[in-house]
Order: structure tokens, then C-alpha cells, then sequence
């Protein structure tokens, strides 16, 4: 119980030391990437898992059918933000690579650490998870589509859907079901409750291992390629600020609570980068620099939600969106 509480007391610095020692290593250790890289999956299933555990399974039902939040979760990631990332995308230079990078990673809603930081912004995880097979299904099924309006048919017909239909398997239906198991024995045995004990305190060292394995892994990629792709840092940014603060007038106006609407705000700003990366790698010849571009929003995102993991709760969601002005809109009586 001590180790849980400090390490949640402290979760800001192992993370900032996870960075550093991540980005020792992609620096002075570049040659050690490729076995980083192996290693992201099963430390994002294995946080995933730790996650799960602290979300009632008894509240998934009631969190499937809240209709605000699912409505406010969609709209914001297949209404809004493409109409963001359209207009954003508008100061890249005009290189089909670049660009087709840009669009696969920012059109795409996160379906994995986006529960781990909601969770740790005090943030309804269980609203979350229960929005993430709707979240993966329409970005399979869309980002075609907008790849198509945005770039034209021909990129478009080279996405493939295993690597989403993969990650989803791994990060999410595995980790939910032996989650769901684990709780089952919790309830049925002592053992099992003091296994489902042990698991509190790693949500925070599993954070700070999945930044270590993602920077480490990636950092020589994008060293290799950061003058070509340097114009994509201020468009990410510049999503990172934009994304929280519509969430947050969005939860407004559906008049969401004080969990949820943090949780808005993360489903709105967190992207698909992880899964994202093998389609990028997937390309045909010529787009050899799009896993860069990708890779890019990964440490520019990881960054930023350390950041907001402290902005949210503390200014953006700090009570409910019902008890604050919305222009336009009376408060309910």
C-alpha cells in the first residue's frame, strides 16, 4: 500500500526519468533500437492488463450504454478532429510522404495508453475502455476513407486492416479478458485477491517502462530523419493544445461529469501512434520516410501527456463542465 501510494505521490518523476534514460539510450545506444521495438507490444499489453484491474467490471455495461459520452467520444474523433487535422495539415509542405504520415497518425483515436493516462488525470478509465472497440472499429474502417478524400484513391488502397485487427487482439482483448478473469479469482479465492493486490502498484513503473521502450526504440529513426521531417513538430503541438481544449467545451455542452469529461479530453487529443506504425512501415516504395513522420507524433504525444496528465485535472477539468458558462447555453435549473 506504501509502495502504491508513493508511487503515485512521484508517477511525474519516474517518468522523467524513464524519458532520460530512454533518450541515453537512443543516443548513445542506437544500435540496441530493433530489440526496444520488440519489446513495445507486451509492455503495453502487460499495462494495459494493470489498468484493467483497477476499473470494476461490474460498471463496464453502464459505461457502454452512456449515450453523451460514447456521442461526444465519436464526434470528437470522426467529426471534429479530421476537420482540425485537414486545416492544420494545410501548413506541411506538400511531399505525399509527409503528409501521408501526418494524416494516418492524427486520424486515428488512441486505443490503448489513452486508459492508462485518463486514469492517472482522475479520469473515467471504465468510459474509456468501454468506447475502444467502437474507437478501433470506425478508424479501420475510416481512415481509408479519409486518406482518400484528403490524398486521393491511390493511398487509400495501400492500407491494410491486420495490423489494427492485431493490436487489438493484443493490447485490448487480451489484456481485458485476463483482467476479467483475474477479477473473477479475486472474488473466488484469497490467492487470487492477493495477486489482484500485488497488480496495484504497477500501473506507474509499466508507464514509465512503455515510454522507455518507445523512446528508446524510436529515437535513432527519427534522428536519422529530423530535417526532413522537423515541419510536422509544431502541427502535433499545435494538436496536443487545440484537441483538450474542444474536448473540454464538447463535455460542456453534453453536460458530462467530472470523470468523463477528463476522459473526453483524452479519447479527443491521444492518437493511434503504436498501432499506426506498422501500416506506415507497410508502404510502398517511395514513402520510406513516413514511419518517421508517425514516429515523431509517438515522442511528441508522450511528452505532451505527461504534461496534460497535470493540466487537466488541475485547470482544463477541474469540476465539472456542467457548473461552468457554456456561451450560448443556459445551466440547467
Amino acid at each position: 500500500m506504501h509502495s502504491t501510494e508513493w508511487l503515485q505521490r512521484h508517477q511525474i518523476a519516474v517518468y522523467a526519468v524513464a524519458v532520460a534514460l530512454a533518450v541515453g539510450i537512443g543516443v548513445g545506444r542506437p544500435a540496441t533500437a530493433p530489440l526496444f521495438e520488440r519489446l513495445i507490444t507486451p509492455v503495453l499489453a502487460v499495462l494495459l492488463y494493470v489498468t484493467f484491474l483497477e476499473i470494476p467490471f461490474v460498471r463496464f455495461r453502464a459505461a457502454f450504454t452512456n449515450g453523451r459520452f460514447m456521442a461526444g467520444a465519436l464526434g470528437l474523433n470522426f467529426l471534429v478532429a479530421p476537420v482540425v487535422v485537414y486545416g492544420l495539415t494545410r501548413f506541411l509542405p506538400r511531399e505525399p510522404v509527409v503528409l501521408v504520415g501526418a494524416f494516418m497518425v492524427l486520424l486515428t483515436p488512441c486505443i490503448d495508453y489513452v486508459i492508462a493516462f485518463t486514469d492517472l488525470a482522475g479520469g473515467d478509465a471504465e468510459q474509456i475502455t468501454a468506447a475502444t472497440p467502437a474507437l478501433m472499429t470506425l478508424q479501420l474502417l475510416l481512415l481509408p476513407v479519409y486518406l482518400w478524400l484528403f490524398m486521393g484513391s491511390r493511398i487509400a488502397a495501400v492500407v491494410e486492416p491486420e495490423p489494427f485487427l492485431e493490436a487489438f487482439l493484443l493490447l485490448i482483448a487480451l489484456p481485458l479478458a485476463l483482467a476479467w478473469l483475474t477479477e473473477l479469482g479475486a472474488m473466488r479465492s484469497k490467492t487470487g485477491r492477493r495477486w489482484q493486490a500485488a497488480m496495484g502498484w504497477f500501473p506507474v513503473p509499466m508507464m514509465g517502462a512503455t515510454l522507455l521502450v518507445v523512446i528508446a526504440s524510436q529515437l535513432p529513426r527519427v534522428r536519422g530523419s529530423i530535417e526532413q521531417i522537423a515541419a510536422v513538430v509544431p502541427v502535433y503541438v499545435a494538436f496536443l493544445v487545440i484537441m483538450p481544449l474542444l474536448g473540454r467545451a464538447v463535455a460542456g455542452l453534453l453536460r458530462l461529469d467530472t470523470g468523463e469529461s477528463r476522459a473526453l479530453v483524452f479519447t479527443a487529443v491521444t492518437r493511434n501512434s503504436l498501432v499506426v506504425l506498422p501500416l506506415a512501415l507497410a508502404l510502398p516504395a517511395g514513402y520510406e520516410l513516413a514511419p518517421a513522420v508517425v514516429v515523431t507524433q509517438t515522442l511528441v504525444e508522450l511528452t505532451g501527456m505527461v504534461v496534460l496528465t497535470r493540466v487537466v485535472p488541475a485547470w482544463l477539468v477541474s469540476e465539472a463542465p456542467d457548473a461552468i458558462a457554456v456561451p450560448g447555453i443556459e445551466p440547467d435549473e
